[in-house]
């Protein structure tokens, strides 16, 4: 086991996804990175990552198709011979925002096939490369994070197909860190809250008068670091007899308050 560990992040030209993956490379690991529409930004998380002296390597796949999936893992397995951790971070809001009176059996497909469907199957991939290289002695273990999201739990009538998928998401953590905590692999969830990103950005006024109104018990945006830091320390040693957990970085919004 002298080669770096290696994390997989879904979704990891920008955002969230972007700064795990840096999270992970200023930890000491070799990162690929999965872009599905911007090669030009998973080449520059890429540039950044080489300049922490970490390999990194750029796949383009839509991890919605089995195919997207396939590859995206076996490229992963040819350059760097091992995987160590799968951070499930590329998702999609809901397509148009409709009102659920109003939501589309499309809508809900593309949803439930990219937010739930792809994370489960690329998990149970992953989990499956995982076993055979503890087994090889190639790594000593394996860490699948999930990222959710506080829509796992608080309602938008316009995104009914968006919280169902991220509400399924906690069982599908549990269901994975049941099974394979006798191999030698953690599973954990992350569930954020409002983060500044280029995606929150349309909705930033409304959400800087919520913030400052109290939304959150700690008044201002969360970071995409705030996340990775979290992720950064799922992987190391700090939680050693913890699986399953669901991690909040939100804030304070999980508190139930009169």
């Amino acid at each position: 086991m002298d080669s770096r560990p290696v994390a997989l992040v879904t979704g990891s030209s920008r955002g969230i996804g972007r700064a795990i993956a840096l999270a992970l490379a200023q930890a000491g690991h070799d990162v690929v990175i999965n872009f599905l529409h911007r090669r030009d930004a998973a080449e520059a998380a890429a540039a950044e990552i080489h300049t922490e002296g970490c390999r990194s390597v750029v796949v383009g796949a839509d991890i919605s198709c089995r195919e997207g999936r396939d590859r995206l893992l076996a490229e992963t397995l040819d350059v760097f011979g091992r995987l160590d951790v799968l951070v499930n971070n590329a998702g999609i809001t809901s397509p148009g925002r409709k009102d659920l009176l109003d939501a589309t059996e499309d809508s809900w497909n593309q949803v439930f096939e990219t937010n739930l469907k792809a994370p489960f199957f690329l998990a149970q991939s992953s989990a499956n490369a995982m076993r055979r290289l503890i087994r090889e002695r190639v790594i000593e273990r394996g860490t699948v994070i999930n990222v959710s999201s506080i829509s796992a739990y608080a309602v938008s009538t316009n995104r009914a197909d968006y919280c169902m998928a991220k509400a399924a998401m906690e069982m599908m953590t549990w269901l994975f860190a049941d099974r394979l905590a006798d191999e030698g692999i953690r599973v954990f969830e992350i569930c954020p809250g409002i983060i500044a990103s280029d995606m929150t950005e349309p909705v930033k006024a409304v959400y800087d008068q919520r913030i400052a109104d109290g939304l959150t018990p700690m008044r201002r945006w969360g970071t995409p670091q705030d996340v990775a830091k979290v992720a950064a320390a799922l992987v190391g040693d700090a939680f050693a007899f913890s699986t399953g957990d669901r991690f909040n970085v939100d804030g304070g919004f999980h508190i139930r308050r009169l």
